[in-house]
């Protein structure tokens, strides 16, 4: 995150991880929403009936936050107590194992090996599970390759969760446009919350649908541990932005509209990230449901000076794999504007020429 925030600006940006931003004018009604007042002491009922009945839940199963980033940590510091231990992928997401840390816990981590697609492995979370394990960490589709879980998968963790008295974290940030864009005959859950304890499963606006700016977060989980996060919410940071909280109602009425947009958006980009790496003979990738590739370059086992030449030389901007505790890749973005895309994707294949040519 540090370096996400401070790195210089790039002209061709596929670093960021979020669909295209919004506009005022994707919003009908955002002007007539805006107001300073309204009652949310405890979440603003009408985004929490919103949230509840787009994930098929009840109001009382959700905690809204200030972003995903928001969601997860509330959901942390309910749930952890110093000395307690975390359970969390790798390649991963590093405030993933930050905020833990920040609280007190133990991080340990089990792999989500390139060479099987980076697909979950109930068995390595089961070896890697100790008596003071008390979240498991998982992001579906996967921060950063894209990759989406099998569902199996998923349901055999939270059986190693539950027999454990642990909980399974499971941040779902890129899950809706993942399961809108699925392949016909392809169907994927909106949201594993529907099954219950021991799942407890953090969303927001902004990757899906290009609402960064709203801080739009939520968690949805069983209602006594709702409960618990609302009190930890109280002493973090009491209430949301209620002028946030009331344009999101109105974002909510429009998700298929946003959707649509972005679904329209990655129809226009994904062809062309597919003959860029289709014509690489040096990349390695698993394929990705979200809006971000992680290629592995054969030739290089640390992309950071890579990632640093394309920045400074070619005013191109991508993620170096050490930032996910997996050096040789590199994650790259593409739910941006199409001519950034190409442009981008352009300028990282002649830096890959360059690598082959030295």
């Amino acid at each position: 995150m540090e370096w996400a925030k401070t790195r210089p600006s790039a002209r061709l940006d596929l670093a960021g991880s979020n669909i295209l931003p919004c506009s005022i004018n994707d919003l009908p009604g955002v002007r007539e929403a805006i107001a300073f007042e309204g009652k949310n002491e405890n979440g603003y009922e009408p985004l929490l009936d919103a949230i509840a009945a787009r994930y098929g839940v009840t109001p009382g199963c959700v905690t809204t936050a200030q972003g995903a980033s928001g969601a997860n940590f509330l959901a942390f510091a309910a749930l952890l107590e110093p000395g307690d231990e975390v359970l969390v992928e790798t390649p991963g997401y590093d405030p993933l194992l930050g905020a833990p840390r920040l609280l007190g816990a133990r991080v340990n981590q089990f792999e989500r090996e390139f060479a099987g697609g980076f697909a979950l492995d109930p068995d390595r979370v089961r070896r890697a599970l100790t008596p003071r394990t008390r979240i498991i960490i998982v992001t579906n589709p996967h921060n950063p390759s894209g990759v989406v879980a099998d569902p199996a998968a998923l349901e055999e963790i939270g059986e190693i969760a539950r027999s454990n008295g642990a909980h399974v974290l499971l941040d779902e940030v890129y899950l809706d446009l993942a399961a809108a864009a699925a392949p016909v005959g392809t169907t994927i859950e909106r949201t594993f919350a529907q099954r219950g304890e021991p799942f407890v499963c953090t969303n927001s606006l902004t990757k899906s649908y290009g609402l960064s700016g709203l801080r739009c977060g939520w968690i949805l989980s069983a209602p006594d541990v709702a409960e618990r996060i609302r009190r930890t919410g109280d002493v973090v940071d009491g209430t949301g932005s209620i002028v946030a909280e009331r344009l999101a109602v109105v974002a909510f009425k429009h998700l298929d509209h946003l959707l649509h947009r972005s679904l329209t958006l990655l129809a226009a980009n994904q062809p062309i990230l597919k003959r860029f790496l289709d014509s690489r003979t040096d990349l390695e990738w698993a394929p990705s449901g979200g809006t971000v590739i992680f290629p592995r370059l054969k030739r290089v086992t640390d992309t950071t000076a890579f990632a640093e030449r394309l920045l400074s030389a070619r005013d191109t901007a991508v993620v170096p794999g050490r930032f996910f505790q997996a050096p040789a890749h590199v994650r790259i973005g593409f739910g941006g504007p199409t001519e950034t895309l190409r442009r981008g994707l352009e300028v990282i294949a002649d830096a890959l020429d360059d690598i082959a040519e030295s």
